[in-house]
């Protein structure tokens, strides 16, 4: 009895200490960007999912990082996040002290689990990881390659050094898994090499490869004797099961019983049951014995991505991109518990006139209505058979407008109090994108991918009109603040239509690639347009002439808001297809204000509180973050900006490098240990390599500031470092890019400078590849004046006046020369050119 107590003391300790901000309800504000608020929704639910060795707790791959829940009670224990970067698959290891996650920028994390604190960071893949594994006696990490990689790589734990690399898969490796024994690995790759694949974890060497699979091998998993593999086909036509002889590789036999392709399967711990999860939304339970279907488990509303037995035996755990994880005993298949809060991809999100909610839509087929104080789903309305493209708020709060994607292209009104649907507008033959109330509340406008843009009467649901559009599909709709004049986006054209007479006033066209967003200001005499040519335009609606174009080269558009007071837009875009960026114009200067760099997939939607005290950003991670719009606007001094100009760039680099071996407080000790030293460097050179949005900053002239043995310096001083750091990784990696840029494609000699010149000047060049380097001055007449022998130099560029060649002047007996005509050739291994110069006095 005393023992049971203990242990009840100690669990109900661990989880003290393993709560991040003391309380699981505060999950919302764990892990957010500066001036964030709170986050509503735990993101998409990803791949995998894994239980601790003791059965106690679950690890749930998400779109924002690893969820831990306790598996007893379905609470959130802690939230293992690197910026946002979506894990995708996970495994406990180390007697479940430790937590192995793969991340979408092909990072492999080791994560504490007691501590939450982060042991390690390895960038180990090319491309995604989609898959990883632990070896039976937990010394060795497998992970998987994306499309670019098509490598599995085993890595020693704890110290995260790469052993082996398993090549030979012609494709995406998309899953992993080890024999009991440890020594065999099995891969299985995407619908373009459908093969599992058995390995020697030790040689590295191919054993088998098993064929039978058409679509991606999407899991794989030996029973716990090692006799069988069980394997799963995903989408792309395999909807199978089978089951092989891991000795031999030969096919036991093929499982029929889900619909759509099946994502994760997993055995019982006896060995006696295999669990499925599918596209289907069912999870299937087959006899191993007898190659026999069980029964069908139908708690899921959508795609099962993740089945896992308990290791004690006691548990079935299923998640969904339904947004829940189901808990199920054992024997019974009872569930015990359902772990909520995820959410799929948002498409669409809007604050309520009053501010005090917050709707949103997306992939989970769900309004749902959020409390915009405390992150917590009021309610959810379903109805729609698909994807919502679009949501809206009435202008009096009561109603609730949201439209349905693809096969589902109704549009559907509903009350706010009640969560009753009102109507259903019915005229569209295809997916809805776009809806809009009008100000004063009376009509509601819809857009559809059937190229329809349909006018309705908010309160009957009657549809009053339907605008001839005659393009593609509506993208975006906007009302002027007067509501006498209806704007609508098409391909490449903006279109301006009379409310009242229902008629075409203009078609916008100058500038525009696809435009897909629009707004007006508040007092309607600029409407703001954004494209997926990079740009966000402004024009006049008196006369609705081009006003200025307010950004360019920005990424794609997807969203754009003015705050209430007009003074500032917020603009949404993809300026790379990993990464998010919210930006915030002045519109009285036209400046950009504001960058803030996400690694969440996109922003989808960016919208104002109706006071402009808050700015939400609904993104396709399956999340909305609020933010404390004023906090937003306050000048931020990161670390990383030496020299406090409010911009990281390579000028805080020279003054970190310039202050090597300085000790005590100095800018330059960007971490703060009390001297300038490789770290601080490497701190600095990370936040530049991390910007993908910011203008290349490497498409300078660096030799005034450093040289390429500088950074070679600097590079095997970072390597030698015993610490590992993520920020430190990162500047590893733009220095080996700047190393890259330093060294010349080709060599050249380049013109002298000053010239004409009296009494010096200096001679620059580049070197493609280490070799001697001559320089010989040459008369008009073509005697030689003058030699510069520079000895061997390495591959670089000597650009400056510490590393070009110096000429005074004078020829070789010491006289300075006269004034006229000069020629000077360079000798540098097979490479030799001339240019002229002017010495004039």
């Amino acid at each position: 009895m005393k023992r049971i107590i203990l242990a009840i003391i100690i669990m109900l300790f661990s989880a003290v200490i393993l709560l991040p901000n003391g309380f699981s309800d505060e999950y919302m504000k764990w892990q957010l960007p500066d001036s964030a608020l709170l986050r509503m929704g735990k993101g998409r639910i990803e791949r995998n999912i894994d239980f601790s060795p003791d059965g106690n707790l679950l690890a749930v791959p998400s779109t924002i990082g690893a969820w831990i829940y306790d598996a007893n009670t379905g609470s959130e224990i802690n939230l293992f996040a690197r910026d946002g970067i979506a894990v995708t698959s996970v495994a406990f290891a180390l007697e479940g002290q430790v937590l192995i996650a793969g991340s979408r920028d092909g990072t492999l994390s080791l994560w504490d689990i007691e501590t939450g604190k982060s042991i390690w960071h390895q960038i180990g893949h090319s491309d995604d990881i989609l898959a990883v594994a632990i070896s039976p006696d937990g010394r060795t990490i497998a992970s998987t390659g994306g499309y670019k990689d098509k490598i599995v790589r085993l890595w020693d734990l704890p110290s995260g050094t790469l052993k082996t690399s398993l090549i030979g898969s012609l494709e995406a490796v998309v899953s992993v898994a080890f024999s009991p024994d440890g020594k065999t690995v099995a891969s299985g790759g995407d619908s373009d090499d459908p093969v599992v694949r058995l390995w020697d974890a030790n040689s590295g060497q191919l054993k088998n490869s098993l064929i039978g699979h058409t679509g991606d091998v999407m899991s794989i998993v030996f029973e716990p004797d090692g006799k069988i593999l069980a394997s799963c086909g995903g989408w792309w036509g395999d909807e199978t099961v089978r089951l092989w002889d891991a000795q031999t590789g030969e096919a036991i036999d093929t499982l029929f019983g889900h619909v759509e392709g099946v994502n994760s399967v997993d055995f019982s711990i006896d060995g006696s049951i295999l669990a499925s999860g599918s596209d289907d939304g069912t999870v299937v339970l087959w006899d191993v014995e007898n190659a026999s279907y069980k029964t069908t488990l139908l708690e899921h509303t959508q795609t099962v991505v993740g089945v896992a037995f308990s290791p004690d035996g006691e548990k079935l755990a299923s998640s969904s991109y339904d947004g829940t994880v189901v808990i199920r005993s054992l024997p019974d298949l009872k569930p015990q518990l359902t772990i909520d809060g995820h959410t799929f991809h948002n498409s669409s999100a809007a604050f309520s006139p009053d501010g005090q909610t917050l709707i949103s839509g997306g992939g989970d087929r769900k309004v749902n209505v959020w409390d915009a104080s405390t992150g917590k789903i009021i309610k959810s309305l379903t109805g729609h058979i698909d994807s919502i493209d679009a949501v809206a708020f009435s202008p009096d709060g009561q109603t609730i407008a949201s439209s349905g994607e693809f096969d589902d292209s109704t549009v559907r009104l509903w009350d706010v109090s009640t969560g009753a649907l009102k109507n259903l507008l019915l005229g569209h033959t295809r997916g809805v994108e776009v809806v809009a109330f009008s100000p004063d509340g009376g009509i509601v406008a819809t857009g559809g991918e059937d190229h329809k843009i349909c006018l309705w009467n908010a309160a009957t649901g009657y549809q009053l009109a339907t605008l001839d559009n005659q393009f593609q599909s509506i993208l975006s709709l906007a009302f002027s603040p007067d509501g006498r004049t209806l704007v609508s986006s098409s391909g490449g054209f903006i279109q301006v239509w009379d409310v009242i007479n229902r008629q075409l006033i203009t078609r916008l066209s100058r500038g525009i690639d696809r435009a897909g967003t629009l707004a007006f200001s508040p007092d309607g005499k600029t409407l703001a347009s954004g494209d997926s040519g990079q740009r966000i335009n402004l024009w006049h609606t008196v006369d609705w002439e081009h006003k200025s174009t307010l950004a360019m080269n920005i990424g794609r558009v997807y969203s754009i808001a003015f705050s209430p007071d007009g003074n500032t837009l917020a603009a949404a875009s993809t300026p790379d297809y990993r990464m998010s960026q919210l930006s915030i114009f002045d519109l009285k200067n036209n400046d950009l204000m504001l960058r803030i760099l996400q690694q969440s997939n996109w922003i989808e939607t960016v919208v104002f509180s109706s006071d402009g005290s808050k700015l939400a950003t609904a993104n396709d991670d399956g999340t909305i973050l609020v933010w404390d719009y004023s906090s937003i606007l306050k000048p931020f001094v990161h670390r990383t900006d030496v020299n406090g100009d409010g911009v990281v760039d390579l000028s805080d680099l020279v003054i970190v490098a310039q202050n090597f071996g300085r000790i005590g407080q100095n800018a330059a000790d960007v971490n703060g240990d009390k001297v300038v030293d490789i770290k601080d460097l490497l701190i600095v050179a990370g936040e530049l390599g991390a910007d993908a949005a910011a203008p290349n900053p490497l498409a300078v002239d660096l030799s005034s500031s450093f040289t390429k043995k500088d950074v070679h310096n600097w590079l095997t001083q970072a390597r030698n470092l015993d610490a590992f750091d993520i920020s430190i990784y990162k500047g590893i990696l733009f220095l080996e890019r700047l190393l890259q840029i330093m060294t010349p494609k080709e060599t050249a000699l380049l013109p002298n400078y000053p010239n004409p010149f009296n009494p010096e000047t200096w001679i620059p060049y580049q070197l493609s590849e280490t070799t001697d380097v001559t320089i010989q001055i040459y008369s008009s007449e073509g005697k030689l004046i003058r030699s510069l022998s520079l000895g061997k130099k390495i591959t670089g560029q000597y650009h400056n006046k510490k590393q070009a060649a110096y000429w005074d002047g004078k020829n070789n007996l010491g006289e300075p020369v006269a004034s006229g005509l000069y020629f000077y050739t360079i000798s540098a291994g097979k490479y030799s050119a001339t240019r002229r110069m002017v010495i004039r006095k």
